[in-house]
């Protein structure tokens, strides 16, 4: 803010200090201090001053307009003791320091007091500035709660500010052995969100967080509803007419139960209606109506508890039902131990996450009774059964914990039809069923949390064999038939030196599958071009090679007949997966498209060869050793959740001094995950040696069996036929 002409000026430090101001005549402004002596004392700090006389006009309404707490007024106070001047904001200014104040004459005075004191009067000015303190930032209530936000992921912010970059431990790493400060972290602003990364070359962790809705949602302005208070009396209440009773006695309700549950009546101009009366302790607290069309309202602005309330009050076991007229059916059943919502059902359950009790309107009612049923260790949510009602139980399961409730199965009215609820089965098929349907009670589905009961007819199912894989599917070797058969759902890794045959064994592993069981398969397969990836199975198929040259001159080639045949072969058992471009595919994306193949074409079984040739990218902070065990683990999530066996391919590492035996799984390349996680864990092994045996015998190594039933260690020996590309047994 910029003032013209001469100011005084008040400083903190001492109490009769003014500051003097004069036009600088250079671009250097110091700021000098002058000691004033008082004629008279200074009166106390909690007498109010003004001001005036000397005090330049632009000045005044700044000091009016409540920037300084003390006001200063000329007085003339001889007998006033000194004492401490106080003020709580001061305008700061200078001058330069060849300028010489002159000394003049203030007069202070208050409403009955006054004295004067010389001081120096500086020369006018051209402009004066003066400082005026912002609201503290740290005040602001969205960054605190931004700071909150950020302490919950880890990150103590302190006190910075916003707009602001800072340097910070990074709670994911640690700042390393160094303990580094490499996370940049930066405020917002305005204060609603903050930004962060980590620079650390094996960390990379970065994230956001936003309040800006959240202290919006915060500072929204709720109607807070009174409560209203009701009596039997200003509600016009009437013990039950013998109407309405009888219209109860018809739906098997006593009248003992109707009186015990205080059900009334209320005239209105031309009807009676049913009176349900809402109590906690004995008293009325709401009141919900019912005309003979099955019409509801209630009470506006009454409190919303459950219907039945004082009857569950220190039960362990509690029964929530949808209606009133259920919960007297229930009495009727022997269950005293029973309460109704207020509300009915929703259409559906939601899928979002639980809210919070201040917005939880549809259930305030569980809110408002959460003394009572906190104390229950079993509640049993006997909803109607239609949509509507098993959505409540939901909702219902969801507050008040699923691993407490219980869920009753309505009894069958027909052939298509079950009965809704306890007033249908109360009236229809009597108070003894109704009560065994309630000591029925299952536990309620909590995802994820089984028992061995859900899954008795896949248990007999697999004593009886009755899909025919239970035990694995044969290879279609004899050799192998001890050893490894292929069981739908399972992961094999199979490795090898280079040039060992494993891609060509695999090949021939799903001819046999596909000739003998009728198997389909998605081939994802990267060191192969498709022309010659179809060759390799035609031939094993056809049995003759593909062309007449080289290895195939001895042989009969295919013929066009057989290469048509075979085309049309191809096209029904296989489905590729393969990149249209140059990138590499992730594990993620084969799984993606593989998925797409079971779910339209069928397909049983699934090949990745090999994994080398996957993109893995993986984050910074994350092993390989981490990364291999979690792309296994979904590899075999796929598998088992598609039933789809799944063939993996992995290269050893580079062997030091080999000398030509077979390698072993935990030579792969990255980890030993992948011996540990699969279910099968093949070698293959190719002789190289004329004086060690024929050139055409491959050795299969067995080296892991997770299932006893479809196999087990041991090594295996097939003829390799070069022509055609096929294993056969050695005879």
């Amino acid at each position: 803010m910029v003032l013209s002409s001469s100011s005084i000026l008040l400083h903190p430090q001492n109490p009769l200090t003014f500051s003097t101001i004069k036009a600088p005549k250079t671009s250097n402004i110091l700021q000098q201090t002058t000691p004033i002596k008082s004629q008279q004392s200074l009166p106390s700090s909690n007498t109010h001053f003004s001001l005036t006389g000397l005090i330049s006009p632009a000045i005044r309404p700044i000091m009016n307009s409540g920037h300084f707490n003390s006001t200063l007024t000329s007085f003339n106070h001889p007998n006033h003791k000194p004492n401490i001047f106080s003020t709580n904001n001061f305008i700061s200014s200078g001058f330069p320091p060849n300028s010489i104040p002159k000394l003049g004459f203030l007069t202070f005075k208050t409403c009955d007091s006054s004295f004067s004191v010389r001081a120096r009067i500086p020369r006018p000015v051209s402009e004066v500035y003066l400082e005026k303190s912002d609201d503290k930032i740290d005040d602001k209530p969205q960054l605190k709660l931004l700071r909150l936000k950020l302490k919950e992921v880890g990150i103590d912010c302190g006190s910075c500010q916003p707009g602001q970059t800072y340097g910070l431990h990074c709670p994911m790493c640690n700042g390393g052995d160094s303990g580094e400060k490499k996370l940049a972290l930066i405020i917002a602003d305005d204060g609603n969100a903050a930004k962060w990364t980590c620079f650390r070359a094996k960390c990379g962790w970065k994230g956001t967080a936003d309040v800006k809705s959240s202290f919006n949602s915060m500072n929204k302005l709720t109607k807070v509803k009174k409560v209203k208070e009701i009596t039997e009396r200003e509600l016009k209440l009437e013990p039950l007419c013998h109407d309405l009773c009888e219209y109860f006695a018809e739906r098997m309700i006593s009248r003992e139960t109707l009186q015990r549950n205080s059900v009334m009546q209320r005239r209105y101009e031309n009807q009676t209606v049913i009176a349900f009366t809402y109590r906690r302790k004995g008293k009325l607290i709401g009141c919900k109506y019912r005309d003979l069309a099955k019409h509801f309202w209630q009470e506006s602005d009454a409190e919303k508890i459950l219907y039945g309330l004082d009857d569950i009050e220190g039960a362990r076991d509690v029964i929530i039902v949808e209606g009133e007229m259920d919960k007297l059916a229930m009495e009727e059943a022997g269950f005293r131990n029973c309460v109704s919502v207020p509300d009915g059902a929703p259409q559906k359950a939601s899928s979002k996450d639980l809210p919070s009790q201040d917005q939880d309107i549809k259930y305030q009612y569980l809110w408002n009774c959460k003394e009572y049923l906190e104390k229950a260790s079993r509640i049993i949510l006997a909803t109607d059964g239609d949509q509507p009602g098993q959505a409540l139980a939901e909702e219902l399961a969801r507050r008040l914990g699923r691993e407490r409730c219980w869920r009753v199965k309505w009894p069958r009215k027909n052939e298509n039809e079950h009965f809704k609820d306890a007033n249908e089965v109360l009236m229809f098929m009597g108070p003894g069923v109704l009560r065994g349907v309630i000591e029925s009670a299952e536990l309620y589905p909590i995802k994820g949390l089984f028992s061995f009961k859900n899954y008795l007819s896949e248990i007999d199912a697999y004593y009886h064999q009755t899909l025919g894989t239970e035990i694995g599917v044969s290879t279609g070797w004899k050799a192998m038939d001890d050893l490894y058969n292929v069981v739908p759902g399972e992961l094999t890794v199979v490795t090898g030196v280079p040039n060992s045959g494993k891609s060509e064994w695999i090949d021939a592993l799903l001819c046999n599958l596909n000739q003998n069981n009728g198997w389909k398969f998605a081939l994802c397969s990267m060191e192969n071009k498709v022309r010659e990836h179809a060759r390799k199975l035609l031939e094993k198929r056809m049995k003759k090679p593909f062309f007449d040259v080289r290895y195939g001159k001895s042989v009969e080639r295919m013929s066009k007949e057989e290469l048509e045949v075979g085309k049309q072969w191809l096209s029904d058992t296989f489905h590729l997966i393969r990149c249209e471009n140059d990138c590499l595919p992730s594990i993620n994306w084969v799984l993606g498209l593989a998925k797409a193949a079971v779910l339209r074409h069928g397909v049983n079984g699934l090949v990745i060869d090999p994994y080398n040739e996957l993109d893995h990218q993986r984050p910074p902070n994350q092993t390989e050793t981490e990364y291999v065990s979690q792309m296994l683990t979904s590899i075999k999530r796929f598998a088992q959740h598609h039933s789809c066996h799944v063939w993996f391919v992995a290269h050893p590492k580079q062997l030091q001094q080999w000398t030509g035996k077979p390698p072993n799984l935990y030579d792969i390349s990255g980890s030993a995950h992948f011996i540990n996680k699969c279910d099968n864990g093949i070698v293959i092994h190719r002789n190289r040696d004329p004086e060690a045996g024929a050139l055409d015998l491959v050795q299969i190594c067995v080296r892991k069996v997770r299932n006893k039933v479809s196999g087990t260690i041991g090594d295996a020996y097939l003829q390799y036929n070069r022509v055609t590309g096929e294993y056969m047994d050695i005879m």
